[in-house]
């Protein structure tokens, strides 16, 4: 009898804890991604200088490169100004927009990446995926996985509270990306694979029933660690299903309709992640989600990030436009602007103000 198998594209290293940014150095070296330090590091023009003032004698064969911001030009000319350097690997050190820039430049140049994350704003900085701005709005562009992750506890701590938060709404609505996914496979027949689901799923739920704070080192681990295993299990499906559906789409049409006001991505995520599952009939998860939310600081109503009901009912009108052919509950409900205004009044009492 076969035994059947699959390969599951991970990185190599996963380092989270308190102090993990100390021994980068013998990290890189010990694993073999650059045993002399030969390495070509992305960081931000403001915080980037403190990471490089200290990390700059332990790496005296790296060459550092500012990035400018997180467009798809910012990114383009960074592999452009790298791709002389004859490096071992990229190092992106910093937040999202820089992890997501390194991401596409190691891509577009043949190197592998470290993801050094500064903060936890959302899941990207193991996922498969690299969102940047473009002429368009903004863009998602398929990238390898990190070759290795490390994540600094202390240095998590000393980032702006609204990124944890912020990472804490992304996660919690994977549990609703799922169910949207066990969606499409029970009313279209659509592929979906237990594992990627599993992992997302669990990733969130961890998140949301973990009775720390963000000051916590073992609520920050948890956190951290689900935002990785979210990556992963993007790169597991082969697509952002596990972690995307209707509180994604909600997220998306904040920024294409409110591009000036939009809140962070994880604020919105959470939010139509609450909402998504009150439309599918789930008071109990609702509830609990917009109970953990609002203990975390996060958004459960529009107007808590200064969108009046009616501008927040013309964004779930226009959700399903974002991933055209991605199909969620708010696809399968195809809800009239009088029915989804109706429902958001339902949402609101239930949840309270």
């Amino acid at each position: 009898m076969p035994v059947l198998t699959r390969l599951i594209p991970s990185p190599v290293v996963v380092d989270i804890r308190a102090g993990a940014l100390d021994g980068l150095a013998g990290l890189l070296a010990d694993q073999r991604i650059s045993a002399k330090g030969k390495l070509a590091l992305a960081i931000s023009g403001g915080s980037g200088a403190g990471l490089r003032e200290r990390f700059a004698p332990e790496l005296p064969n790296a060459d550092w490169y500012e990035v400018g911001g997180g467009t798809i030009d910012d990114a383009i000319k960074l592999a452009d100004a790298m791709k002389s350097g004859r490096y071992d690997a990229v190092v992106g050190l910093g937040g999202g927009k820089i992890i997501d820039c390194a991401k596409f430049a190691a891509a577009r140049i043949g190197l592998p990446l470290v993801a050094v994350a500064t903060n936890l704003s959302h899941d990207g900085l193991c996922s498969p995926v690299a969102t940047l701005d473009n002429d368009a709005g903004r863009g998602s562009y398929g990238v390898p996985n990190p070759i290795a992750v490390v994540i600094d506890l202390d240095v998590i701590r000393e980032a702006p509270p609204r990124f944890v938060r912020s990472g804490i709404g992304d996660a919690v609505s994977n549990i609703s990306a799922v169910r949207d996914w066990e969606l499409g496979h029970e009313v279209r027949g659509e592929d979906i694979d237990g594992l990627a689901a599993a992992m997302a799923r669990q990733a969130g739920e961890a998140v949301l029933r973990h009775p720390g704070c963000t000051g916590d080192d073992g609520f920050l681990q948890v956190l951290a660690e689900g935002l990785v295993l979210t990556g992963i299990s993007m790169s597991v499906a082969g697509d952002s299903r596990p972690a995307s559906g209707a509180c994604h789409e909600i997220n998306h049409a904040f920024d294409l309709l409110h591009p000036r006001r939009a809140a962070s991505h994880g604020e919105q995520c959470g939010l139509g992640a609450a909402f998504a599952t009150h439309l599918r009939g789930d008071a109990e998860t609702a509830g609990l989600m917009a109970q953990v939310l609002r203990r975390h600081g996060l958004p459960v109503l529009p107007s808590e990030i200064g969108f009046s009901e009616d501008e927040f009912v013309e964004v779930v009108a226009y959700a399903p436009q974002t991933r055209p052919g991605r199909y969620t509950i708010l696809e399968h409900l195809d809800l009239s602007t009088d029915q989804i205004r109706d429902a958001y009044a339902d949402y609101a009492q239930a949840i309270g103000s």
